[in-house]
Order: structure tokens, then C-alpha cells, then sequence
């Protein structure tokens, strides 16, 4: 369940990138409307009163912009040395380093975060934080199926 977690979370981020990088018109507005969408779901499916919503969102948008940020780094890194000719074991070593590191810099992100979230959500908020992203990520996921 982690990993497919994890896959969805890298297709949006993906998403989010080129869509974001490219920066064009009906591209930017489709990801600016996704993640608002994404957000509107997640206030929705925890419950939040306005009030935590305008605490909480800015917040929620910096941890996934320094997510995306590690994501992307990793991404490049490894688009660098597979594009390359000459890579030496350093290099390639280097890059497969970053791809691993991916996740538990996830993880330490989201452990960071999640001790200024607990300052503005309920413990029973926080819970449904989590659940809110999966079942968010698994709509998505369906929808890219159809």
C-alpha cells in the first residue's frame, strides 16, 4: 500500500513538474486547478473549519514544494548521467544514491511537517490527513486508468 502510495504521489508530483516547468497557459492552470482540487479534498475529508484551513494550507504547500524540490533534484541527477555517453561508476553511483535517498528525505520532510500540523489539527484530524492523501492518490490513480 506504501509503494503505491508512493507511485501515485511521484505520477502527481511528475505531473505537477512538467506541467509546472513547461509553464504555459492551459498546463499551468490544469495543475493550479489540481491542486486546489487536491486541497479542497483534503480540508473536505478532515473536517477542517476555515480557520485551520488558512493555517494549515500554506504550510501543506511548502512541504509538498520541498518534496517536489527532492523529487525533481533526483530526477534530474538521474536524467543527467542516463543521457550521458562517458559516466563513470562515481557518477552513476552518485545518482543512484539520490534516487534512494528520495524517500527517506520524504519521510524526514513529512515527520518535520507533521509536528507543525499537529500545532493547528486534531489528533483525529491528523489521521484523517493521511487517509485523506491515499484515498486522494488512489481517485487519482483510478481516473488515469479510465
Amino acid at each position: 500500500m506504501k509503494i503505491n502510495f508512493k507511485i501515485a504521489l511521484l505520477l502527481l508530483m511528475l505531473i505537477t513538474g512538467v506541467c509546472t516547468m513547461q509553464g504555459q497557459g492551459k498546463k499551468r492552470q490544469w495543475t493550479k486547478e489540481m491542486l486546489d482540487y487536491k486541497h479542497e479534498f483534503i480540508v473536505k475529508e478532515t473536517g477542517m473549519t476555515q480557520a485551520q484551513r488558512d493555517k494549515f494550507m500554506p504550510i501543506y504547500e511548502a512541504m509538498e514544494k520541498e518534496i517536489y524540490n527532492v523529487n525533481h533534484s533526483a530526477r534530474q541527477q538521474a536524467r543527467k548521467v542516463g543521457a550521458a555517453n562517458n559516466v563513470s561508476d562515481d557518477e552513476y553511483g552518485k545518482a543512484a544514491k539520490a534516487m534512494a535517498e528520495v524517500k527517506s528525505k520524504e519521510g524526514e520532510i513529512e515527520t518535520r511537517y507533521f509536528v507543525q500540523y499537529s500545532k493547528i489539527l486534531s489528533k483525529k484530524q491528523l489521521f484523517l490527513l493521511k487517509q485523506a492523501e491515499i484515498k486522494f492518490y488512489r481517485k487519482m490513480t483510478e481516473k488515469k486508468k479510465k
